[in-house]
């Protein structure tokens, strides 16, 4: 199944509450590339490896010049209590409606589960990368970090 959205597309227009009820844009995040990764649930097992994952690596990112942010429909209670548990240093945006989440074409599994997808966005809001993989959480931070190497290129 293709999403639709496609590498070279420009990122939608969003505004989304994070876990400390900030609100955050898409044009907050131009001027640097951004990982965009989308997750099924708070406080699941694969989940909380993922993110825990992006954290591990975070200064990596920060080296790259990257910014991080989580997506799921988790709420801003939701968010705080799983940022705060796993030490997150990013934002976890909170899409309730799941809009994000449908604007960017994320795709469910088997019709019931959210799907878990990462985005590579570079400054301008272009994707440059997009890599889907529902039970391999890790394998998105490795995805993330090859293909930040290689916009920089």
């Amino acid at each position: 199944m293709s999403l639709p959205l496609q590498v070279g597309d420009l990122i939608p227009n969003f505004s989304l509450l994070d876990q400390a009820g900030k609100t955050r844009t898409d044009l907050e995040f131009r001027g640097k590339p951004l990982v965009l990764f989308f997750y099924p649930k708070d406080d699941t097992p694969g989940c909380t490896i993922e993110v825990c994952g992006f954290r591990d690596k975070y200064d990596l990112f920060k080296i790259l010049g990257a910014q991080v942010c989580g997506v799921s429909n988790g709420d801003e209670v939701s968010h705080f209590e799983f940022s705060k548990k796993n030490k997150l240093e990013y934002p976890l945006l909170c899409d309730t409606t799941n809009s994000l989440r449908k604007q960017f074409g994320v795709p469910k599994f088997l019709g019931m589960l959210d799907g878990r997808v990462t985005y590579v966005i570079d400054s301008k809001g272009i994707i440059q990368h997009i890599f889907e993989d529902l039970l391999n959480g890790p394998a998105h931070i490795k995805e993330a970090l090859r293909a930040l190497k290689e916009i920089q290129i």
